[in-house]
């Protein structure tokens, strides 16, 4: 997929609040620790994380996502009467109806004739939004888009170290490890066409991507109702094991065909912001890929893995830092459970 006439116009974040060290965490596995005598420690090595940040306790997702889409606004020309499409991409929703982007939309006050809805595709969700703004841009469908997502890892990470202690035993350990990588937090995306009148701060041009799937691999990786669709009681469970080696085979596959859809150079893309899991899985898909690891700009190791609002929030963050730089041609490469991958090019 190409796009001629689509623009990241603006970004916004929300951290979360409260800091939540990978220490803490153990501290509260005693129990199993004690059990298989596991030394303390293992989470931060086995993944580079140190700390992640949770909301508070009972927080609605929609007032994170509001936060960060009053951000993206004010950092934008765009008026929110030109809003004309608004995506809500996070795994986590407030309801199953009606759509969390409801509460975003009334929130921002954005007005009766916005396209409101909810997107589900695991971690690639605000992924998947920029597509569906993007093509109404590109169809000119709307003027102006809002991609929003909030994640909140809490409730999960609770219910699984419960989980843990209860079974206290080594396969619970291994499937239940990358659960302990949540973390919690907000990003908006404002996405204009060209001729969309701006001031004088730099948009970035949305070149286009590709999408590759594996779905004969989609039970690796699963989170909801661990007895069926009406339970209350949710569990994430995850073969790490094979999400990483498959994962990464996909990734080679989508980037060889991001490369030549978007016929990059060979030294291209200049910078990449991926999907942020921990180190073994960055930097196993850097070195499949051939891309040095000072191309990459991580921030797995202070936010963990936030799910859909990683990689935007990522990017968000590289930009302030400059490490993004105008003229760089960079690689969103985003990879969730199903497995799907998108990758996506943005001219900065």
């Amino acid at each position: 997929m190409l796009y001629s006439t689509v623009y990241i116009d603006s970004f916004g974040y929300e951290l979360a609040p409260n800091v939540i060290t990978s220490e803490e965490l153990e501290e509260r596995l005693s129990p199993l620790y004690s059990r298989l005598n596991l030394k303390k420690g293992q989470l931060r090595a086995l993944t580079g994380i140190q700390e992640r940040r949770f909301w508070d306790s009972g927080e609605p997702m929609y007032t994170g996502a509001i936060k960060a889409g009053i951000k993206a606004l004010a950092s934008s020309d765009v008026a929110t009467d030109d809003i004309g499409m608004l995506v809500y991409c996070g795994v986590c929703r407030d309801n199953l109806e009606p759509a969390t982007a409801c509460s975003v939309a009334n929130g921002l006050g954005l007005n009766s004739r916005t396209v409101i809805f909810d997107i589900s595709n695991a971690c690639l969700g605000v992924m998947t939004g920029i597509i569906e703004v993007a093509n109404a841009i590109e169809l000119g469908q709307i003027k102006a888009g809002m991609v929003v997502s909030c994640e909140s890892a809490r409730q999960i990470v609770d219910l699984t170290i419960d989980r843990m202690n209860s079974e206290c035993d080594m396969e619970s350990f291994k499937k239940s490890m990358a659960v302990l990588t949540g973390g919690s937090g907000a990003v908006a995306m404002i996405l204009t066409g060209k001729t969309y009148p701006t001031g004088d701060y730099r948009r970035h041009r949305l070149m286009g991507g590709v999408v590759r799937n594996a779905s004969e691999h989609h039970r690796l990786c699963i989170w909801g109702p661990d007895t069926g669709a009406s339970s209350q009681f949710y569990k994430m469970e995850t073969d790490a094991v094979g999400v990483l080696k498959n994962g990464v085979a996909l990734g080679v596959e989508t980037f060889k065909a991001f490369k030549k859809e978007l016929n990059l150079s060979e030294s291209q893309p200049d910078k990449v912001i991926c999907h942020q899991v921990g180190e073994a899985n960055q930097k196993a898909i850097l070195k499949a890929i051939g891309v040095p690891q000072e191309k990459d700009f991580p921030t797995y190791q202070y936010l963990a893995n936030m799910g859909t609002v990683s990689l935007p929030m990522t990017a968000a963050i590289a930009d302030d830092r400059e490490f993004l730089v105008p003229g760089d041609v960079v690689g969103f490469l985003g990879i969730g459970s199903g497995l799907n991958c998108l990758m996506l090019g943005v001219e900065w």
